[in-house]
């Protein structure tokens, strides 16, 4: 059992609320992004994932409450009431959509592991963007406490945050 299990259990219901990693890759805290709107939490607290992956699922149960136009980004209301903005790298609303497809849409019911949206970040990096992805819990002060699993390479399904109300 990892130290995140210990702190957090096993994430059933009564333990908090757990929200999934998005997409593989490195989970690092949101101060590691370089944007000050996701660092400083002015959006909300949360965690950030470094992608090794072009594919971005749901991190949870619930609704899809918007897709952006360009495909760089998603929010989603869980079963739960957690609203989740998913922003696939920084300033990447820039590229109008270039290099993002969308597979999901406004209203859709997803399950954790749904497909969301794509984005080749190969080209991305290559057109000057940072793809570091936050996950951001909007609703931040509707819980006591958001805690973020230890800093880890992640694979799309692990639990990166914990919300207790």
């Amino acid at each position: 059992m990892g130290l995140f299990q210990s702190i957090f259990g096993s994430g059933k219901k009564d333990e908090g609320i757990t929200v999934f990693a998005p997409v593989a890759g490195k989970l690092v805290p949101l101060s590691k992004v370089s944007d000050p709107t996701f660092s400083e939490g002015i959006l909300g607290q949360g965690a950030a994932v470094i992608p090794s992956g072009n594919q971005f699922f749901s991190p949870v149960d619930g609704t899809v409450t918007t897709v952006f136009p360009t495909g760089h980004a998603a929010a989603l209301t869980s079963t739960d009431g957690v609203e989740i903005l998913l922003h696939i790298g920084l300033d990447t609303v820039k590229l109008n959509g270039q290099h993002f497809t969308i597979h999901a849409e406004e209203g859709q019911q997803v399950k954790k592991g749904d497909l969301l949206l794509e984005a080749d970040l190969e080209q991305i990096k290559a057109a000057g963007y940072d793809v570091i992805t936050p996950v951001i819990v909007c609703n931040t002060e509707e819980f006591a406490d958001i805690a973020m699993a230890e800093a880890r390479d992640v694979e799309i399904g692990d639990a990166v945050l914990i919300l207790k109300k």
